[in-house]
C-alpha cells in the first residue's frame, strides 16, 4: 500500500518531522474559529484605510488545497467543513519554521494557522500568520487540482476523497442531514412518537422483497435483515400509540441501480383512528413544509424535466392503465389476453406471475410508471398485490391503497391498514403459496402478529416515504449513490503492496 514514490516521499517528509521534534500526525489543535466565523467577523476590515488589524488573533484550521512558495514568503488555502480561507506566511514572521514548512508542507496536509486579519493587494479577506503547525501530513496525493475527482466509481468508492474535493458533494450530504432533520421535526410537530423497532427479524414480513439471512450463533437461529418495521410498528398502535414513525434502514437483496440500493433509509409512521385519505393531506403538508424551510421553487428543475409541486394529481391504478399507459381496456381482465399483450411488447414474465392483480402490475412498470412526472398519488391497487391493506367495502378485488409517483419514480406506498385477523392470515397463506411458486419476494407467516390483531388494533392508516428518493428530488440527483454516503459497491481486488495506489 505504501509502494506508490508521490507517497513514499511524503512518508518521508512525515519522517523529517518527527527527526524535527514535530509530530506530523498531532493531536491538540487550539483552533478557536471556522473559517465562515471568520470571514464573517472580520468582513468590516475590508473598509478599514490600511485593511489589516492586528490585534485581532484567531485560530483556524483546514486542509491545504493550494500552495504557492515565492523564496521568503508563501500563500496557501485551507479549507474547513465551511468554507475556504488564504493564508499569508513569511519568514520574516515565522522565522527557522517557515523554512521548514516550506521544505515539508504539501496540498493535502490539515494545518493549524494563528494570525490576524488583513486583505491582499487583489481584495482577498486573509489570515496574515504568526505560527503554522502541521497537524496531520497527508501521505497520498490529492487528484490535481484543475480536474478534480472525475471517476465516478472512485466518487462512490472512495467518499471520502470525493468529500475533499468537490463541494458540491459536501453541500447534498449536507443538505440531506437537513432534510431528514425536517421530516423528523415535521412528524413531531404533528405528535407523532418516535420509535425504534428491531433491525434483526425472525419472519420475513411487512413488504415483498428477497430478505438478506444471517444465522445467530448463541440462539442457533436463522434471521434476516429487516425488509420493512411495518409489522412492529402496528404491533405499537395495537398496544396503545396511536401515532408513530420510525426512520431508518431497510435492507432487501435485490438488484442495484439509479434507484435501489440493498439498504436504504425511509420514513414509515402509522396513525390510528385516520384514513388514507388524511396520508394524501399530510404528506402533501410534508413537501409543503419542505419547500418552505429549504426555500425551494415550487417548479422544481429535474434534469431535463420541471416537476410542478403545484399540480398534484390522483388517478385510479386501472384508469392509469388504460388513460396513461395507453393499455387496451378489453385485456385489463383477461389474464392470457394480458400475458400476450405483454409478450408481443418483448416483457418475459416470471412463472409466478399469473394472477390479474401481478399482470396489471408488469403492464403499470412498463406502461406508466415513466410518464408519473409531476406528483401524483395512484389509488385503488388490486388486492393481491397489497397482502397489507384493507379491502374495499365496494369492491374486495381492490386495495384501499395508494401509491405516490413524482418524476417516474415511487416516492411512498399508504393505506388503510388491514385489521382483520382472520383476512390478514388468509393473505399470508397466500403469500406462502407464492412463495412455493417461486416467488421469492413472498412473506412468511407472522403467527405473532396475527395475534396482535386478535387484540384488536383500531382503525390505522400508514405510509412509508424512500428518504433517499426523496433527496434525490429535493438535490436533482439521478443516482441514488449520489445521496447515500457509502453505496453498496462490488468489492474490488484487494490492493497490495505491490499495487499502486490511484
Amino acid at each position: 500500500m505504501f509502494s506508490n514514490e508521490y507517497v513514499k516521499q511524503r512518508m518521508q517528509k512525515a519522517q523529517t518531522l518527527k527527526e524535527l521534534g514535530i509530530n506530523p500526525y498531532g493531536h491538540n489543535s487550539q483552533r478557536n474559529t471556522t473559517v465562515m466565523e471568520f470571514l464573517e467577523k472580520n468582513k468590516d476590515v475590508l473598509e478599514l484605510e490600511n485593511r489589516r488589524d492586528e490585534s485581532r488573533k484567531f485560530t483556524v484550521a483546514g486542509r491545504v488545497k493550494f500552495l504557492r512558495l515565492m523564496g521568503k514568503a508563501a500563500f496557501f488555502k485551507i479549507e474547513d467543513m465551511n468554507g475556504i480561507l488564504q493564508v499569508y506566511m513569511s519568514k520574516n514572521d515565522l522565522g527557522d519554521k517557515f523554512n521548514i514548512l516550506k521544505k515539508n508542507l504539501e496540498v493535502g496536509d490539515i494545518v493549524e494557522v494563528t494570525g490576524y486579519p488583513f486583505v491582499t493587494k487583489t481584495g482577498e479577506l486573509s489570515i496574515h500568520a504568526d505560527d503554522v503547525n502541521i497537524l496531520t501530513k497527508a501521505i497520498h496525493p490529492l487528484p490535481e487540482k484543475f480536474h478534480g475527482l472525475q471517476d465516478i466509481e472512485t466518487k462512490y468508492r472512495q467518499r471520502y476523497l470525493d468529500m475533499i474535493m468537490n463541494k458540491e458533494t459536501r453541500d447534498r450530504f449536507k443538505l440531506r442531514s437537513q432534510i431528514v432533520s425536517l421530516v423528523r421535526e415535521f412528524f413531531l410537530n404533528k405528535g407523532f412518537l418516535e420509535v425504534e423497532t428491531p433491525m434483526l427479524h425472525t419472519v420475513v414480513g411487512g413488504a415483498n422483497a428477497r430478505p438478506f439471512m444471517t444465522h445467530h450463533n448463541a440462539l442457533d437461529i436463522d434471521m434476516n435483515l429487516r425488509i420493512a418495521p411495518e409489522l412492529f410498528l402496528k404491533r405499537l398502535i395495537v398496544g396503545g400509540f396511536e401515532a408513530v414513525f420510525e426512520i431508518n434502514r431497510n435492507f432487501r437483496n435485490e438488484g442495484i441501480d439509479h434507484t435501489h440500493n440493498p439498504e436504504f433509509t425511509m420514513i414509515e409512521f402509522y396513525w390510528a383512528y385516520h384514513t388514507k385519505e388524511d396520508l394524501i393531506k399530510i404528506t402533501k403538508e410534508l413537501f409543503d413544509y419542505l419547500f418552505e424551510k429549504l426555500h425551494l421553487p415550487k417548479k422544481l428543475p429535474y434534469g431535463d424535466i420541471v416537476i410542478d409541486f403545484d399540480d398534484w394529481k390522483t388517478v385510479s391504478y386501472r384508469d392509469a392503465l388504460v388513460e396513461i399507459g395507453k393499455v387496451p381496456e378489453d385485456i385489463l381482465e383477461d389474464v392470457e389476453a394480458m400475458k400476450k399483450y405483454l409478450k408481443e411488447n418483448g416483457i418475459e414474465l416470471e412463472e409466478h406471475i399469473d394472477s390479474k392483480g401481478k399482470l396489471w402490475a408488469e403492464l403499470f412498470d412498463e406502461f406508466v410508471e415513466d410518464k408519473l412526472i409531476n406528483p401524483t398519488f395512484v389509488t385503488d391497487f388490486p388486492i393481491d398485490i397489497s397482502p397489507l391493506a384493507r379491502r374495499s367495502d365496494e369492491n374486495p378485488e381492490i386495495a384501499e391503497r395508494f401509491e405516490l409517483f413524482i418524476a417516474g419514480r415511487e416516492i411512498a406506498n399508504g393505506f388503510n391498514e388491514l385489521n382483520d385477523p382472520v383476512d390478514q392470515y388468509e393473505r399470508f397463506k397466500a403469500q406462502l403459496e407464492a412463495k412455493a411458486k417461486g416467488d421469492e419476494e413472498g412473506m412468511d407467516m407472522d403467527y405473532d402478529y396475527i395475534r396482535a390483531l386478535q387484540y384488536g388494533m383500531p382503525p390505522t392508516a400508514g405510509e412509508g416515504i424512500g428518504i433517499d428518493r426523496l433527496v434525490m428530488l429535493l438535490t436533482n440527483a439521478h443516482s441514488i449513490k449520489d445521496v447515500i454516503l457509502f453505496p453498496t459497491m462490488k468489492p474490488k481486488k484487494e490492493i497490495k503492496d505491490s499495487d499502486d495506489i490511484h
